[in-house]
């Protein structure tokens, strides 16, 4: 019996220092400090393993607070979305035209497929364990109902993703467009995998390799990924 009560107050006291730690991460008006906390909880736990009180407790606000900002927990994702993705829509297209430029307007597959995949795997708020929580949290919303990842995913990227597919297209006139876009799905979930970084590949090569290391992870998966697209057609 005191096994049982030591074990429920070291429980309790782990919970609550969790809280703790997750409540110091978030700082400013109370609109940014719901943000923060529903980035870093739904990055950690998934959108459906969250609840409102968690939010409220870690950003310091009451539950009214976030009907007030964002109407609902869905309303909530889909502002955090508009917030976070903005800035990596942008530096694609801003990376697309430059390559693009730089090449008289035919520019590499490669750089092309830097200026996707770069901007995702660099940019966004750190969390106070590292790494990009935005990254995660896109990553775990491919495990979400579809109705809401589908509505989230193409307000937030719809654009940019058609204008890459377009730009491949053109780099690649020998190969058939569906066998193109086939495989930009392939290189979402590539990317989506290491993103979401489960930690199973370090595991596997004993540290050597680590999805965390953004810049190592793009020498290593530009050229795979270029492969895969210059593969010749797949017959029908």
């Amino acid at each position: 019996m005191t096994a049982l009560k030591e074990h429920s107050s070291t429980s309790t006291t782990t919970a609550r220092r969790k809280r703790r730690k997750q409540a110091s991460a978030v700082s400013g008006p109370a609109r940014e400090r719901i943000l923060q906390a529903a980035e870093h909880l739904f990055a950690e736990h998934g959108m459906s393993g969250v609840g409102l009180r968690t939010i409220t407790a870690a950003a310091k606000v009451n539950l009214a607070a976030i009907s007030y900002h964002f109407g609902s927990k869905d309303g909530l994702l889909e502002a955090l979305f508009a917030a976070r993705a903005a800035p990596i829509a942008e530096e694609r297209m801003r990376l697309l035209a430059e390559c693009t430029k730089a090449a008289d307007g035919s520019p590499a597959l490669e750089n092309i497929l830097d200026a996707f995949v770069r901007p995702t795997l660099t940019l966004g708020p750190q969390t106070p364990q590292g790494g990009h929580a935005f990254g995660r949290l896109r990553a775990r919303l491919a495990t979400e109902p579809e109705r809401l990842a589908r509505k989230i995913l193409a307000k937030a990227f719809d654009h940019s993703s058609k204008m890459f597919i377009e730009a491949i297209v053109a780099a690649l006139p020998e190969i058939p467009r569906p066998d193109i876009e086939w495989r930009f799905h392939f290189m979402l979930g590539s990317m989506f995998y290491t993103m979401a970084n489960s930690g199973r590949i370090q595991a596997l090569t004993d540290g050597r390799c680590d999805p965390g290391d953004a810049q190592r992870a793009l020498h290593h998966m530009i050229p795979f990924l270029a492969a895969g697209f210059r593969s010749p057609p797949v017959p029908e």
